[in-house]
């Protein structure tokens, strides 16, 4: 059994996190108030927060400005998925109806664009030029990465495509949630990139088995629909190792051809990879990410803290949603 814990022992930081984000509608048009709420009580475990808390907590970084952090971290990540959902039309996350599904696109837009501006003052506020330059940079990345898929020409298996895709989408944002609390400490030379390697590599891994759930997930456990990526056209690295296996089978050059609008196709392909080596090969990819993510986090002193992350680590392979 994969230990938890590491959740309960941050979780007053949890709720001061969220105290923070929700004073950011203070002032404002009330519908922004209510759709922070709606958006902090649709589920998530709040991953990168506890990161951000465990990493600040072991390099000693002042409590009030490390919450501060977490909240900037937990605001932007907010404001990517409401944007999304909205790019991608997703109606659900979580099991629960998206921003988008409820009001215009308009709106759905501009309440993004207020969580993105709270998140940036949130960062303002820890008063480290170097958090608020970092917390710039993974915007940009994030950003970068979407307008890439966005423009991007029919999309070919290719891995370093997807690595590079699956950085910019997850890992850049877990990266910073593990490196950016050195930050605000004196003593941070070799703090920070020790942590930041820990952070790119359990981001990865944080996609990667997200892509598998994506394969092997239920509707009802997931939230979503079974094959969401399949369907919107977006190759992942199950069927990446799938296609690898197959390269000479015709129907799938048919479904790249048909830009996966083939419900038949999709759900041919859906049980051939669920049946095929792929997952696992997926999987082991991912392990091996945690395992390199370990190594870094192993050479900072042994702490309890240093242990929740460990312990987080493996949790990210081997949950179920």
């Amino acid at each position: 059994m994969i230990e938890t814990t590491f959740f309960s022992s941050v979780q007053d930081h949890l709720l001061l996190v969220e105290e923070r984000i929700r004073s950011k509608a203070d002032g404002h048009n009330p519908t922004l108030a209510a759709a922070l709420n709606h958006l902090l009580t649709s589920g998530g475990k709040r991953i990168r927060v506890v990161v951000t808390i465990l990493a600040g907590k072991m390099v000693g970084a002042d409590t009030t400005r490390l919450v501060t952090l977490a909240a900037a971290i937990e605001a932007l990540h907010t404001a990517t998925l409401v944007h999304d959902d909205l790019i991608d039309g997703a109606l659900i996350r979580r099991g629960i109806p998206t921003l988008n599904a409820q009001w215009s696109p308009a709106a759905t837009v501009l309440t993004g664009d207020f969580i993105f501006a709270q998140a940036a003052k949130l960062a303002a506020e820890t008063e480290s030029i170097d958090v608020m330059r970092l917390f710039s940079e993974t915007l940009a990345t994030i950003v970068n990465g979407e307008i890439t898929q966005l423009f991007s020409s029919k999309w070919t298996p290719n891995r370093d495509n997807y690595y590079r895709r699956i950085y910019a989408k997850t890992a850049s944002l877990f990266e910073t949630a593990a490196a950016a609390p050195s930050l605000l400490t004196e003593d941070r030379k070799d703090t920070y990139e020790l942590l930041r390697q820990y952070g790119y590599e359990i981001g990865m891994a944080f996609q990667m088995v997200d892509d598998i759930l994506d394969f092997t997930g239920e509707q009802a456990t997931m939230g979503k629909p079974v094959a969401s990526d399949l369907r919107q056209g977006l190759i992942t690295l199950p069927t990446i190792y799938y296609l690898e296996s197959k390269p000479r089978e015709q129907y799938l050059q048919e479904m790249l051809e048909s830009n996966f609008t083939d419900e038949d196709r999709i759900g041919k392909l859906l049980a051939s990879i669920r049946n095929s080596g792929a997952i696992q090969k997926s999987l082991d990819e991912a392990n091996k990410a945690i395992d390199r993510g370990l190594q870094a986090l192993n050479k900072l002193p042994e702490t309890p803290e240093r242990q929740a992350l460990e312990d987080l680590a493996h949790y990210i392979v081997a949950r179920e949603i």
